[in-house]
C-alpha cells in the first residue's frame, strides 16, 4: 500500500530510491550536548573505548559511530551523564532551521521524547524561554527524564495537547514536529504499520496542530514544520492548503551540504531515506 502511494507521488525511479533507502539499518548517530560537553571531549572518550567516530560536515555536534550498538552506547558514562543524545541525523535538522536564540519565547508543540527540545535549548546556550508540550502521560514522563539528564533545566513542560493551548498565548518561534505516518523511518527491523485510515488520521491531527501553531505565532515569527514522512499529503499538500488561509508563507531554506534530498515544494527540504538518513520533511514558515 505504501509502495503504491510512493509510486504515484514520485514515479518509478524515485520510488525505487526510497525503497532502497528502506533496506538499510542506520548506524548509531549521536548529538553532543553542548551544555555539558564539547566535540573534543566526546571524541576522545569514544576513542578510548575503541569506538570509531565520524563527524558530520554540516553540524559539528553530530557524530556517526561506526562499530557500536545503541545498547552499548546506553552503557557509556557519556550517555548516562547526558553529554550525548542518540538521534538520527534527519531529526537534528528542524532545530537548526529554527535557529533558536537567547531570550526568545519558543514552543515545542509535540516534544517527547525530548531530543529536539533539548537541542533547541542547547542551541540557545540555555538562554531561550522554551515551553514543551506532550499529551501522553508515559511519553511526558520520558520527556521530563531526558530534559533533566540533558541539563535543560529551564524548559517549561506542559502535559497537554498543544492543539488546546489558549490562543491568547504567543511565541517568537514554534517547532511543530508533527505526529505522522512514519513513512520515512522504515528499516528492515522497523517495517511500520501503515494504512490509508491511519494516514488520514495523521493528516487530520497535523492540520489541527498547524492551524493552532499559526494562531500562536507572533507576526514576523518563525514556525518550523517537520515530519518523519516522505508522503506529500502530510507535507507539501498540507502546507499548500493551510498556509494561505492564515496569511502565512514559506521562508525558503536549502539542504545542508551532502544531505540527500527528494523533490519537494520550492523552498522546503525533503530528505531521501538512505543508509545514514531517515526520510524527513522540513519547512520554515512565517506570517
Amino acid at each position: 500500500m505504501l509502495e503504491g502511494l510512493l509510486l504515484a507521488e514520485y514515479g518509478e525511479s524515485i520510488a525505487q530510491q526510497i525503497a532502497d533507502g528502506y533496506s538499510y539499518e542506520h548506524p548509531v548517530t549521536v548529538r553532543i550536548n553542548t551544555l555539558k560537553a564539547d566535540v573534543g571531549e566526546v571524541c576522545f572518550a569514544f576513542a578510548e573505548k575503541g569506538i570509531s567516530v565520524r563527524q558530520v560536515p554540516w553540524y559539528s555536534s553530530a557524530l556517526i559511530l561506526e562499530n557500536i550498538a545503541e545498547s552499548a552506547v546506553e552503557k557509556t558514562p557519556l550517555y548516562a551523564e547526558g553529554k550525548i543524545y542518540m538521534q538520527n541525523l534527519s531529526s537534528m535538522l528542524p532545530p537548526l532551521y529554527l535557529e533558536p536564540k537567547a531570550g526568545e519565547n519558543i514552543l515545542d508543540m509535540t516534544a517527547a521524547p525530548g531530543g529536539k527540545t533539548s537541542q533547541i535549548y542547547a542551541l540557545s546556550e540555555g538562554k531561550a524561554l522554551v515551553t514543551a508540550c506532550e499529551r501522553d502521560k508515559i511519553r511526558y514522563e520520558r520527556l521530563l527524564f531526558n530534559l533533566r539528564r540533558q541539563g535543560a533545566t529551564r524548559v517549561s513542560t506542559l502535559k497537554l495537547d498543544a492543539a488546546t493551548l489558549d490562543d491568547f498565548l504567543s511565541f517568537d518561534k514554534i517547532l511543530l514536529d508533527a505526529p505522522c505516518s512514519g513513512s520515512g523511518t522504515v528499516t528492515p527491523t522497523n517495517p511500520i504499520r501503515f494504512s490509508v485510515e491511519y494516514l488520514k488520521k495523521c493528516v487530520k491531527a497535523q492540520e489541527k496542530l498547524l492551524k493552532k501553531a499559526l494562531r500562536l505565532l507572533k507576526r514576523g515569527g518563525t514556525l518550523v514544520y517537520s515530519t518523519c514522512s516522505v508522503l506529500k499529503e502530510e507535507n507539501e499538500e498540507l502546507l499548500k492548503r493551510i498556509l494561505p488561509q492564515a496569511g502565512a508563507q514559506i521562508v525558503p531554506i536549502e539542504p545542508f551540504e551532502g544531505i540527500p534530498t527528494l523533490p519537494s515544494l520550492e523552498g522546503t527540504v525533503a530528505v531521501l531515506p538512505t543508509e545514514l538518513y531517515e526520510g524527513f520533511f522540513v519547512a520554515k514558515i512565517t506570517k
